[in-house]
């Protein structure tokens, strides 16, 4: 039993898994609701999910702008550069 397994109750894990699945949250926020690192969050998904669902997740938020606020901010400078000029290199 890992720490995060005997300090928080089912309810806390699946309230994990599920913010893990959504495309709308980043690690970083649900390193805020929950206290969860990114690290963290892959260990839960790791341990209560099957293996096949574990690889599917792992493959979808790979790399994700959504699940990254840092690629998400980037990605967003970015679209605004080019509508405020669409001649400018980003």
């Amino acid at each position: 039993m890992t720490i995060i397994e005997s300090a928080h109750s089912e309810g806390f894990i699946s309230e994990a898994i599920e913010l893990a699945w959504a495309d709308d949250v980043s690690f970083e926020e649900i390193k805020k609701r929950l206290g969860l690192s990114e690290p963290e969050v892959i260990d839960v998904m790791r341990r209560h999910m099957k293996p096949s669902s574990f690889r599917m997740w792992r493959k979808r938020v790979s790399g994700r702008k959504t699940k990254h606020r840092k690629l998400m901010l980037n990605s967003s400078e970015s679209k605004a550069i080019e509508l405020l000029d669409p001649d400018a290199e980003v």
